[in-house]
């Protein structure tokens, strides 16, 4: 696990420099608060503020991201009043923080920017219940975030904005699902707001100090997820990472006391634990948190062994919520959301031969690279969505084996595109007519493949125009003396082979 997380690939050292710029911004934005005269409550909401900013804010542009981000304040500064005004009126503010779960989940469906503006209002109203705002606090408080969100963007966008120098990402929206309770992200507003609920009544019943530990627990463990499958490996990696931030907290935070450099460090080094393990394991981001987290509670003198094993108590409880939540109340299941995130691989397979096809063929416009990016981008959502079906703990071997081979056979997909994208890119295999005929007959396999079959009478063997599948659209060939004709039947042979596990039930599917 260890290596999982700070051993991963990082090309471009994306995730160093990720996790770096974030340590400089929010340390920036904390020593802004300060030399404001800020309290130590306000620098920790400036530093929240900061972090969120720079965290959750992913539009796939520079310029939206600047959006997003300058719309922070008009979604945060309004929760955070509602909080510290009901702080006080407990009914009022459980109903009021449920509302504001259901809101942000919702928001999921207008995609990065919906989502980053749906938990900074969630994790605005959190830092509320976590330092008891109250409402004569708020004149300083607008200012920390304020002085915040303008030190963390002068470092995003101003001092250390790599993402100038670099090709925008692909965007890579996630299904949806149809329209009203058939849409993914409002069965899943309605599944972490019920889930919030269990977590509020039952945390309080362990604590009414800190029972908002619970809530927030249930509220990350949803974030970035979209399956019942999903929802239950986030439930126990995020629990697993709470209790090992715990045991680092014990050994690391509690005997530090509150002494503010060696506070600062920790927090520092929790921070950047944040930012450079998110993309690789949630494991260990979690870790990072706690201890972060310890830290904070060290600074503010709040810190001793019966807190975390309140905090660890409190994740339980809203990891429990949670997995309740998605079991039984208008669940999402793990296949159906797998089957349209594999379908959107092959088709992604399709669309990069075609363009490969069109530039071997002698088009000036077709570029294969940047369906290759988004390819890749693809594939990591098929390993998220997969990863309740691979992972240790899963009893269900058939299953389990079947994953393995789709990721094993995408993975060779995505492998061979990558090669035939760099052929093409070179002026000398143009026009070959063997090449072109190649590409043609993968982009039948993959019709083939993602053609409607059961679902609409046909045979399974059947495709929608009457061609018959992968199987039967590869022919014998002798061995190929040219890499890209390497690289074609390559990539024939493993959509060959996808058509034994995706075919089992008549359509895309690994978990029927």
């Amino acid at each position: 696990m260890l290596k999982r997380a700070f051993a991963a690939p990082d090309p471009g050292r994306v995730r160093l420099r990720f996790a770096t710029r974030a340590v400089l911004g929010i340390g920036l934005a904390v020593a802004l608060c300060g030399a404001a005269g800020h309290s130590l409550t306000a620098a920790v909401t400036g530093g929240l503020a900061a972090l969120l900013a720079l965290f959750t804010v992913t539009d796939a542009t520079v310029r939206g991201q600047a959006v997003t981000t300058a719309l922070l304040p008009a979604v945060g500064l309004p929760v955070l009043t509602l909080a510290a005004f009901l702080h006080d009126v407990p009914v009022a503010r459980d109903v009021a923080f449920l509302a504001v779960v259901g809101a942000g989940g919702y928001a999921r469906r207008w995609g990065p920017r919906g989502h980053a503006l749906g938990v900074f209002a969630f994790m605005t109203f959190f830092a509320a219940q976590f330092l008891h705002t109250a409402p004569a606090r708020l004149p300083e408080l607008y200012a920390a975030v304020t002085i915040s969100l303008a030190a963390s963007s002068a470092v995003r966008f101003g001092v250390w904005c790599y993402e100038r120098r670099s090709p925008a990402p692909p965007v890579v929206a996630p299904p949806t699902g149809g329209a009203g309770l058939a849409r993914i992200t409002t069965r899943q507003a309605v599944q972490a707001t019920v889930a919030a609920g269990i977590a509020l009544v039952v945390g309080q019943a362990l604590s009414d100090q800190r029972w908002y530990w619970a809530v927030g627990a249930t509220w990350w463990v949803f974030v970035n997820t979209a399956s019942r499958g999903e929802t239950l490996v986030r439930g126990f990696r995020r629990f697993l990472g709470t209790v090992l931030g715990i045991v680092v907290g014990l050994a690391v935070a509690v005997p530090l006391h509150g002494e503010p450099v060696a506070s600062a460090v920790v927090v520092a080094a929790g921070v950047f634990g944040i930012f450079y393990t998110a993309a690789v394991s949630y494991t260990w981001m979690m870790l990072s948190v706690t201890v972060m987290a310890s830290a904070l509670y060290g600074v503010l003198g709040l810190l001793d062994p019966a807190l975390l094993a309140l905090r660890l108590a409190e994740t339980a409880v809203g990891a429990l919520g949670a997995v309740l939540a998605v079991l039984l109340v208008l669940p999402v299941t793990t296949h159906s959301v797998t089957d349209a995130w594999v379908e959107r691989a092959l088709r992604c397979v399709h669309v990069c031969t075609a363009e490969a096809a069109a530039r071997l063929a002698g088009s000036p416009t077709a570029d294969p690279a940047p369906r290759v990016a988004e390819l890749e981008q693809i594939l990591a959502r098929v390993r998220l969505s997969l990863a309740p079906l691979v992972h240790p703990l899963s009893p269900l071997r058939a299953r389990k084996g079947r994953a393995r081979q789709v990721l094993a056979l995408l993975d060779d997909c995505a492998r061979e595109v990558r090669g035939l994208a760099a052929v093409a890119a070179d002026p000398e295999a143009s026009h070959d007519a063997r090449l072109v005929s190649a590409c043609r007959r993968v982009e039948t396999a993959v019709e083939a493949l993602t053609a409607p079959s059961a679902a609409d009478g046909r045979r399974p063997e059947q495709a929608a125009d009457g061609r018959r599948p992968a199987r039967t659209v590869v022919v014998a060939h002798s061995a190929p003396a040219e890499p890209v004709l390497a690289h074609l039947h390559a990539l024939e042979q493993a959509l060959l082979e996808l058509a034994v596990p995706l075919r089992g039930s008549g359509r895309v599917s690994v978990g029927a």
